[in-house]
């Protein structure tokens, strides 16, 4: 649901309700367990993919929308309408939203298909906003799947440690409590897929993704309409959304590793390692590639932030870079290695 969506909700309800309301949603919303996955966009150790990063090499160049009810328990309520399916065509931030509504899907395809390259591969983008106390934000989620063929979907295996016992309404949730669900992040910022997880799936060719579907979590915590995650554990977000605006709002997916985009050809990590990762102060290169390596490290909005050189190992101290997401690219006469990287 759009921001918008939320004014419209608070205009029909008196300003003293409106205080109680939101005196309640920071009551029964606010999380005092620690993160287990990723943290929000601008913290140490984020995953959170910038707009604007130099790591995404292409977005979605066509889409179809299968719209979902403003409220799945309401038939009548009407289907979500904000936005069309060219909303969700070319660079987050620049072409509004489309919204899903409650179980509403989403597919896309690509200029070129995604490649299981270094690291994350792709990232989704939603328009989620901060609000509420610090590291909460008004988030609504999503599962994604790929297919190689536009037949067969794999799901990316999803986990939500938010509290099911009451029902997020127009609330907040903690973004560390998500892992592997579409909209985990605010506006701006996607939420990165990494094909690797999924390697090892029947009938799934990692190396040409051709379809990534992008499919509304239904929020509410009513078995009988409640989505789940890979265990089986209802996911709890704001529900209902009764609005245009309803469910996941799709604003664009971008490509981080896209196959045959580059006339080099890409070494593997069989022949490159680059260790730990996550790293605090030291990271460890080393490859069996002949020649001289250049290497560089840039941040998610381009700027570079270390050059460097080496034969076939290095030791590289790094106490002086910020905590965050970055990316390595390391080149010789015959190959390219990319990576994202995060320091502690």
């Amino acid at each position: 649901m759009t921001i918008s969506g939320i004014h419209k909700f608070c205009g029909l309800i008196s300003p003293v309700s409106r205080f109680y309301i939101c005196l309640l949603c920071v009551s029964l919303f606010t999380t005092s367990a620690q993160a287990q996955f990723a943290p929000i966009a601008g913290q140490p150790g984020t995953t959170a993919i910038p707009a604007e990063s130099s790591a995404i090499v292409g977005w979605a160049k066509g889409c179809t929308i299968q719209r979902g009810y403003r409220d799945i328990a309401v038939p009548d309520s009407g289907y979500a309408s904000v936005g069309d399916s060219s909303s969700a065509i070319g660079p987050a931030t620049q072409n509004g939203i489309v919204s899903l509504g409650d179980g509403g899907i989403a597919t896309l395809t690509f200029a070129s298909p995604i490649a299981n390259g270094p690291g994350f591969d792709f990232a989704v983008f939603e328009n989620g906003f901060n609000a509420g106390p610090p590291g909460m934000a008004f988030l609504e989620l999503a599962f994604v799947e790929v297919s190689s063929d536009g037949i067969r979907y794999v799901r990316f295996p999803s986990l939500d440690n938010v509290e099911d016992s009451t029902q997020i309404p127009l609330g907040y949730m903690d973004g560390s409590q998500l892992n592997n669900l579409a909209g985990k992040y605010v506006f701006g910022f996607g939420t990165p897929f990494d094909l690797e997880e999924l390697k090892d799936s029947a009938g799934l060719d990692v190396n040409n993704i051709t379809h990534v579907r992008v499919i509304d979590v239904v929020g509410t915590i009513n078995p009988v309409y409640a989505s789940h995650d890979s265990r089986g554990r209802i996911i709890n977000d704001p529900y209902p959304t009764n609005f245009g605006s309803s469910g996941f709002d799709l604003d664009a997916v971008g490509v981080i590793n896209q196959k045959g985009s580059t006339g080099i050809s890409l070494t593997s990590e069989s022949t490159t390692n680059i260790y730990p990762n996550p790293f605090r102060n030291v990271l460890n290169l080393t490859t069996t590639q002949q020649g001289l390596c250049l290497g560089q490290i840039t941040d998610l909005n381009g700027r570079i932030v270390k050059e460097f050189s080496f034969d076939s190992s290095l030791s590289l101290q790094l106490n002086d870079l910020p905590s965050g997401l970055y990316t390595i690219k390391l080149t010789n006469s015959e190959s390219v290695f990319s990576k994202l990287i995060v320091k502690e």
